[in-house]
């Protein structure tokens, strides 16, 4: 298709949805919420390749930018950071993607510590960590991220991870898979949880009770035993390892629902099991999450870790 066809189908297909949108919001006896947007827009591959482009895009900023000198703000602890660059990268993907999907919502890490809410609605929304692991950002450290998930109807249709410094871009949509620059991402399946290798961060919550809960559930779990524990400073590079195959587990508690929105439906779509930290269903906005190679898996780590309260992304 030339890109003159696409630009016209894609502005026809966003035309329609917001007529749609407004005749149920006139005619008041239907919602947004009794209409299946997939109907719509049954195939979100423009959105995706768009996505790619401006997670890429996004990424040469992050790369350029790691090497300079940065001004470091502080936000809820002395390990939970913002830069110049966190609030630039994340101004720079809204407006592309705003000026391409002008009726589309954003859940961005940044905007809500400006004081946007977190809400996660019927509508065509992409969640945004413009830099996860921007305290790997601030040292140099080489794991930092750009992660991009989009909704519809509250269910994920894809997600991207783009690892800047290692050049790496993770992406998968649903129903067609995971992938690593082009080539399929399949877990491990590992089912023996003694043999498994599991990732996970202490975090930026710095309260007795979340560092001894954090520190305990690392202890347990080594006392399993397992293989080992790691940690590379970022959820979503964190949790694109179980989806390689290259770890077999990660869980944390803590995290927002841009840290991990992306990552954790990667995992599902290569094949691993994404859960809350107690094995229930995962829900994004709960704070807790685990993936792993296997539902055997989830369970050993599930028995053996414990969480600590934590408001909810979406509570007012």
């Amino acid at each position: 298709m030339s890109e003159t066809l696409r630009e016209r189908k894609k502005s026809v297909l966003g035309l329609r949805w917001g007529l749609i949108a407004a005749i149920l919001k006139d005619c008041g006896a239907l919602t947004l919420s009794h209409f299946d947007l997939s109907i719509i827009m049954a195939d979100w591959s423009d959105c995706l390749n768009f996505g790619l482009t401006v997670a890429k895009q996004a990424g040469e900023v992050v790369l350029s930018a790691i090497q300079q000198q940065k001004e470091v703000k502080l936000k809820s602890s002395p390990a939970d950071l913002v830069t110049e660059t966190d609030e630039r990268v994340e101004k720079l993907l809204v407006d592309a993607i705003r000026n391409r999907y002008p009726l589309h919502r954003f859940i961005g890490e940044e905007s809500v510590a400006a004081g946007e809410r977190v809400e996660l609605s019927d509508a065509p929304t992409w969640i945004i960590d413009p830099i996860d692991g921007t305290v790997n950002f601030v040292h140099r450290f080489p794991f930092v991220a750009v992660s991009i998930a989009f909704t519809v109807n509250k269910q994920t249709e894809f997600g991207i991870v783009y690892s800047c410094v290692e050049d790496k871009l993770f992406y998968a949509q649903r129903g067609r898979g995971a992938f690593l620059n082009g080539e399929p991402l399949h877990a491990s399946g590992q089912e023996d949880i003694s043999r498994c290798l599991v990732v996970t961060e202490i975090g930026a919550e710095r309260d007795d009770l979340a560092l001894s809960t954090m520190t305990s559930n690392i202890f347990r779990l080594l006392k399993l035993p397992v293989h080992g524990v790691r940690a590379l400073g970022t959820a979503a590079v964190d949790m694109c390892q179980v989806a390689t195959g290259g770890a077999d587990a990660y869980y944390h508690i803590g995290m927002h629902c841009w840290d991990i929105a992306a990552s954790a439906f990667i995992v599902q779509e290569a094949g691993g099991v994404v859960t809350d930290t107690d094995g229930s269903a995962f829900d994004m906005m709960s704070r807790r999450v685990m993936a792993a190679s296997s539902s055997a898996v989830v369970l050993g780590i599930a028995q053996v870790i414990r969480a600590f309260p934590c408001r909810r992304d979406d509570d007012e």
